[in-house]
């Protein structure tokens, strides 16, 4: 294998990345690629009965056990409060330093365009880190990059002020009960706070089997038509057409704009060009 690429994925709560990146992560990892996350606040409010400490200590002991069945590196959560994520210079320069000191090759993180505020800031916060994090002035406790990474938007349904554009999708079909058994790891998430604040907690089974196939069915995500023409771009028409889960990805224009053979390097769970 090449040299092993260095991937960090950035959300705003313990569950985030896993949710958007799980399947694209274990094909990284499966190849030996090394993958980072990081959750920038510890995901403290999400709970309808438990206090902010207990929630913010069970959350990261589910974001250790996901590191575990995902096969990351590391996993950083760091003590940002959820909910009162602000992007702030101190969090603009903590991002710099993450980003440099895991010499990244390639970064994911929600666009700023969202109905929850810590994801925008999430968003907004790599946006400005973007360009920064090859400028020896800037944060100069920690070498510069002496390269460009790569930086993506992971999917969202918000259509102002312009809609998710899918530049890269992953097939994620084969490990997808992968993803979903790492999503399983956040119990107060998958099967508690979310069901309750959304209200659908009766539908939550009792039993560990029937939970799995019931999460698999509730998460499985539909491939929007523009998903299923970026597909055809990568895997070509006719694998395309028989892909069920994938994973979509956006390219931000403030980082390296990478050329088709550079996102074919960086993703190289991609099929050869010949059979695109």
């Amino acid at each position: 294998m090449k040299k092993a690429l260095k991937i960090l994925v950035i959300g705003a709560h313990p569950d985030d990345n896993t949710l958007l990146t799980g399947g694209t992560t274990l094909l990284f990892t499966r190849m030996g690629h090394k993958v980072k996350y990081i959750s920038t606040t510890n995901g403290d409010a999400g709970h309808h009965r438990l206090s902010k400490e207990e929630t913010a200590a069970i959350r990261r002991k589910e974001a250790m056990e996901a590191k575990e069945r995902l096969g990351l590196e590391e996993y950083t959560v760091l003590e940002n409060h959820d909910g009162q994520l602000l992007p702030t210079l101190e969090m603009r320069e903590c991002l710099i330093r993450e980003i440099r000191k895991w010499q990244a090759d390639l970064i994911m993180a929600p666009r700023p365009y969202d109905y929850h505020p810590d994801h925008r800031y999430t968003g907004q916060l790599v946006q400005d880190a973007a360009f920064l994090v090859r400028v020896p002035a800037i944060v100069p406790d920690t070498p510069a990059l002496e390269h460009d990474p790569v930086f993506l938007y992971t999917r969202d349904h918000f259509s102002k002020p312009y809609p998710f554009s899918p530049d890269i999708t992953v097939d994620i079909t084969e490990v997808y009960d992968k993803k979903v058994y790492a999503l399983d790891a956040f119990v107060s998430q998958m099967y508690e706070w979310v069901p309750w604040i959304k209200g659908y907690a009766e539908e939550v089974p009792a039993d560990r089997e029937n939970r799995l196939k019931w999460l698999a069915k509730k998460r499985k995500q539909t491939l929007t038509p523009a998903m299923m023409d970026s597909l055809a771009r990568w895997y070509g028409p006719e694998k395309a057409s028989v892909i069920i889960h994938a994973e979509a990805f956006e390219i931000c224009e403030y980082g390296k704009i990478p050329s088709e053979k550079e996102i074919r390097s960086l993703f190289p769970m991609l099929p050869e060009r010949k059979n695109v």
